[in-house]
């Protein structure tokens, strides 16, 4: 441990588990003071109760981030347990869906969570970072914003937009001293990866501290300058060149 999130404190969604628990748990052994949002409120509080076993001091909130009034609770109790300095907008879903076959729920279900949901965080955090001066918001995009897989088009679509979004929130928040940056990981240990928990990682399976371990370099770097976007991927994953 470095300390290098020391004095920082990061709200993070889709914390209970995956690439969310991991940047959590990074994000502890760093020194920052924690605001945990996820909808599963035991497995949010089992990841509080080992944090603080790590010394770290801990909220966890549970919060469906697609509702507005949700949100706005949640930054309010963060705001009272500390300043929020960060925001890792991490909370989402995937679908592996024929287009021919997404129905318009499935699509709208994916829409609000993935891209609605990060919009609402990260337009909060902007109004309680601009009075500071200071700010840094971290997305969690994917390789399918850069090249999708077959049958995900409303994964893709939502990823894609992250990519817009993140470019929008920088240049918006430039003036106040708030920065955007995005991290496309690419396959990953988590509740998204189709079979993950019967794998093992490697040259084609990502642990999530890989992951996190980038997201707490752009965290930890100094406010007024930002690691617009990176990408991480699995040695093997078949992405650059053809197959």
């Amino acid at each position: 441990m470095t300390g290098s999130l020391n004095g920082r404190m990061a709200l993070i969604t889709g914390a209970s588990s995956g690439i969310g628990a991991g940047v959590a748990r990074r994000f502890a052994r760093e020194g920052a003071k924690l605001v945990l949002a996820a909808r599963r409120a035991d497995r949010l509080d089992a990841l509080a109760d080992e944090l603080r076993g790590l010394g770290a001091e801990v909220l966890a909130r549970p919060t469906d981030v697609t509702r507005e009034d949700e949100v706005l609770g949640l930054y309010a109790d963060a705001e009272a347990f500390g300043e929020v300095d960060i925001l890792v907008n991490n909370a989402g879903m995937v679908s592996h869906r024929a287009t021919l076959d997404l129905g318009l729920d499935e699509w709208n279900q994916l829409i609000a969570l993935n891209l609605t949901a990060a919009f609402l965080c990260a337009r909060e955090a902007m109004r309680v970072m601009k009075p500071r001066g200071r700010g840094k918001i971290i997305n969690i995009g994917s390789l399918s914003a850069q090249m999708p897989r077959a049958e995900t088009i409303a994964y893709a679509t939502s990823k894609y937009g992250m990519e817009g979004m993140t470019r929008s929130l920088a240049l918006d928040g430039r003036e106040f001293g708030i920065t955007a940056s995005i991290v496309h990981p690419g396959l990953t240990m988590s509740d998204l990866a189709a079979d993950s928990a019967a794998r093992t990682p490697g040259p084609m399976l990502m642990e999530a501290d890989t992951t996190a371990q980038v997201i707490a370099l752009m965290a930890s770097m100094p406010f007024e300058a930002n690691l617009l976007t990176a990408t991480i991927l699995p040695i093997a994953q078949p992405y650059l060149g053809r197959g």
